[in-house]
């Protein structure tokens, strides 16, 4: 999809997931089921893939966040793995071998960008009698392309009602009902397929990010950290975990001006970000202002002992400390700089 085409509130994410690489070592990191798809076993030779799609590396092409999920989650999934992990007595759940056949030439017509052919395969498996799961998650894979998300949501409620416990629907609808706009609705089929599947990264993944666009900062720090729990040597896992941190804090600082504008905290929040640019004058000033109204405020004389230190005035430094230890007796922080002044216990 093109960033043009997105949702503008999902620009920026496109363009940034576009340059993102699937290398076999961020395949291997992936779910128990991800990686049945390429791995027989531990220690044992790896398999010949089901899909040709499946084999070697590949690099995730330019067109968009949709299109990515696409074919991390629905292609990359053979059919005889969907077979094997739902009830193989179920005829529902079962192609004959003439559909199963051309059920992969579908595959390979979506995988060539050949989408009008792929519909057309689809809808022919499913009117005769091929109506699975698989195939329909791949319909809605193929309107998704098209850009027709509404269509595509169709399909994946279908897949769904035949397979509802399959995350790979739940997944890419959440991204077309995103690129709709409709994040709460994104929300709750994201969080019913982490629900499915706990470990899964891609679910966290977008669910974290459908936090961030729905402004709930603190929700999109709570799946970013498991998913870098799950997932811990992903860089990529690591960075969207910052960017959420400092969503947080941007949104606690809104609601402290919200509920308060005039809150001390506003002045200690301001002074933090002059004494980040270097401008430590400033940033003192600031605080002792905020001491002035409210002196007992835990926290300020440590923050004005640390500018004084760094401006080599170590006994302001050190009334500062003793103050701070005053209001919290207890402070590690303000023990650790009366040992770095030399006048620990004192």
């Amino acid at each position: 999809m093109q960033d043009s085409e997105c949702h503008p509130r999902h620009r920026k994410r496109s363009r940034r997931l576009s340059s993102f690489h699937m290398r076999k070592s961020n395949r291997d990191r992936g779910s128990s089921k991800m990686r049945q798809a390429y791995l027989s076993g531990r220690g044992r030779r790896r398999r010949k893939p089901d899909f040709a799609f499946a084999a070697g590396s590949w690099h995730r092409p330019a067109w968009g966040r949709v299109l990515f999920l696409c074919l991390l989650i629905g292609l990359l999934v053979p059919f005889s793995e969907m077979k094997a992990q739902r009830n193989e007595d179920s005829r529902r759940d079962r192609l004959s071998s003439s559909l199963e056949a051309q059920f992969r030439k579908g595959v390979q017509a979506l995988r060539s960008d050949r989408l009008d052919d792929a519909q057309r395969i689809f809808e022919e498996i499913i009117h005769n009698g091929g109506d699975v799961a698989i195939v329909h998650n791949n319909l809605g894979i193929v309107y998704q392309m098209q850009h027709e998300h509404p269509k595509a949501i169709t399909e994946f409620h279908r897949a769904i009602r035949l397979a509802p416990d399959y995350e790979a629907p739940y997944v890419l609808m959440g991204a077309s009902l995103l690129s709709l706009g409709n994040i709460s609705e994104a929300i709750h089929e994201l969080d019913r397929a982490t629900s499915i599947a706990p470990k899964e990264p891609m679910a966290r993944l977008e669910l974290g990010k459908a936090y961030m666009d729905a402004d709930q900062p603190l929700k999109a720090v709570e799946q970013f950290q498991i998913l870098r729990a799950v997932s811990p040597g992903v860089p990529d896992y690591a960075y969207e975990l910052g960017m959420a941190y400092l969503k947080l804090a941007e949104w606690c600082t809104r609601n402290i001006q919200r509920i308060n504008p005039k809150s001390v905290r506003m002045l200690q929040i301001m002074a933090e970000g002059y004494r980040a640019q270097g401008h430590l004058d400033r940033a003192r000033a600031l605080l002792e202002s905020a001491v002035r109204i409210d002196p007992k405020l835990p926290g300020i004389h440590l923050e004005i002992a640390e500018i004084a230190l760094a401006q080599g005035k170590t006994q302001d430094a050190l009334s500062e400390a003793r103050k701070e230890l005053a209001i919290v007796p207890e402070s590690a922080a303000a023990l650790a700089l009366m040992n770095r002044l030399g006048q620990g216990g004192k």
